[in-house]
């Protein structure tokens, strides 16, 4: 073989193997366009399946538990605040000459009786005048029991002609002269023990001691003002601030539950005063609740009263179904179409049996009962009913 055989030959395979190369790009190419119209295809036909399965969404409606509340007969009620107070509160002082107070019988918090001593005032110069007019009267009842003796003796001795008529008259004048004497001098006994016995200071009334003002030693008269403060029989009351549309409302014998402030005890009342007045600044009145003697109930503390005004009818929904937001109160209603509408509403009184609404619907609407935080306007849905309702 020459060189020039041999050169001929490699030369053919080498452009034997350039041939294979470039056929093997060729179908990778092929193939790839080949897989992308399969893809394309594949995702045209799920397109068309997924409109074709349309119907199906409604299986993934979801389902709402509704009731139709109708109407209820529901307490109206009335809620304020005020202060706690004594329904009559008596201020106690002097109301004798008055001195040096020696003892003081009770404290805050006692319970006293009418005319019960509440502080002593020191009367050593009293008693002495009591003893110096004690005397007095016994010297006046000995000069009238001496001139009721010369008339006796007189009037024996008239008939005899030892007297005559006018020194039994004169006798007579003396004797009744004497005698008033005598009264003058039991008055003025009674008169200064009146006043011995004004100087103790005492319980106008039976009732609850609330404040203190005196203590021994001290110098007190009619200018001292207030000593003592009391409750007549303990009776305390709510001055509750009252709305000037509710207080029209309220009458007095109206129930009221009692509240004071910083405890979880409740306390029953009853209105006994609603003002005719009302402030013209805040347009509030005052209706004044009348409770028993509790040691929880302070005057001058704070209480929230819920007052019964009266009954009426309304729809009562569990407290699930009614929501809220910066709008105001509102329920979730399905209307014909099944589809979720949101109805604002005013809510009455809250109670164990539910919540009162007294406005925004009249009770035969289909009303969701729960889950209204995952519903939205006009969302359709497949109401279920309550059992029962």
């Amino acid at each position: 073989m020459n060189y020039e055989t041999q050169v001929l030959r490699d030369s053919t395979v080498v452009l034997g193997d350039d041939d294979s190369r470039n056929g093997r790009k060729k179908l990778l190419i092929v193939g790839g366009v080949v897989a992308l119209i399969l893809i394309a295809v594949a995702i045209w036909m799920s397109m068309r399946g997924g409109d074709a399965a349309a119907p199906a969404p409604s299986a993934q409606v979801p389902v709402v538990t509704v009731t139709s509340p109708g109407q209820s007969t529901v307490a109206r009620t009335v809620t304020a605040t005020g202060s706690l107070a004594a329904r009559v509160e008596m201020p106690v002082g002097v109301i004798g000459e008055g001195g040096m107070v020696s003892r003081v019988l009770v404290q805050p918090g006692d319970w006293v009786r009418a005319g019960q001593p509440l502080a002593i005032i020191e009367r050593s110069v009293q008693v002495e005048q009591v003893r110096s007019l004690a005397a007095q009267v016994e010297v006046a009842r000995a000069d009238a029991k001496l001139a009721q003796a010369q008339l006796d003796r007189a009037k024996a001795l008239v008939g005899r002609g030892f007297i005559s008529a006018a020194d039994i008259d004169q006798r007579t004048a003396t004797r009744d002269a004497a005698q008033a004497r005598v009264n003058v001098a039991v008055a003025q006994l009674a008169e200064q023990r009146a006043r011995t016995g004004r100087l103790d200071i005492r319980a106008p009334a039976k009732g609850l001691i609330l404040t203190r003002a005196v203590e021994p030693g001290q110098i007190v008269g009619s200018g001292s003002g207030v000593l003592f403060r009391m409750a007549k029989d303990g009776e305390m009351e709510l001055q509750a601030q009252v709305a000037e549309g509710d207080l029209a409302t309220l009458r007095p014998g109206n129930s009221a539950v009692v509240t004071p402030i910083g405890g979880k005890d409740q306390f029953a009342g009853r209105v006994w005063q609603v003002s005719p007045v009302v402030d013209p600044t805040a347009r509030q009145g005052i209706a004044r609740v009348a409770i028993p003697y509790n040691p929880a109930i302070r005057p001058g503390g704070f209480a929230a009263v819920t007052i019964t005004s009266g009954s009426g009818t309304a729809p009562l929904l569990p407290e699930s179904a009614v929501q809220s937001d910066p709008k105001g109160n509102y329920v979730y209603v399905i209307n014909a179409k099944n589809m979720v509408e949101r109805r604002d509403v005013t809510v009455g009184q809250v109670s164990d049996a539910g919540v009162a609404v007294t406005s925004g619907i009249t009770g035969t609407e289909k009303i969701v009962t729960s889950a209204g935080a995952f519903l939205t306007p006009g969302q359709k849905v497949k109401p279920e009913a309550i059992k029962g309702s």
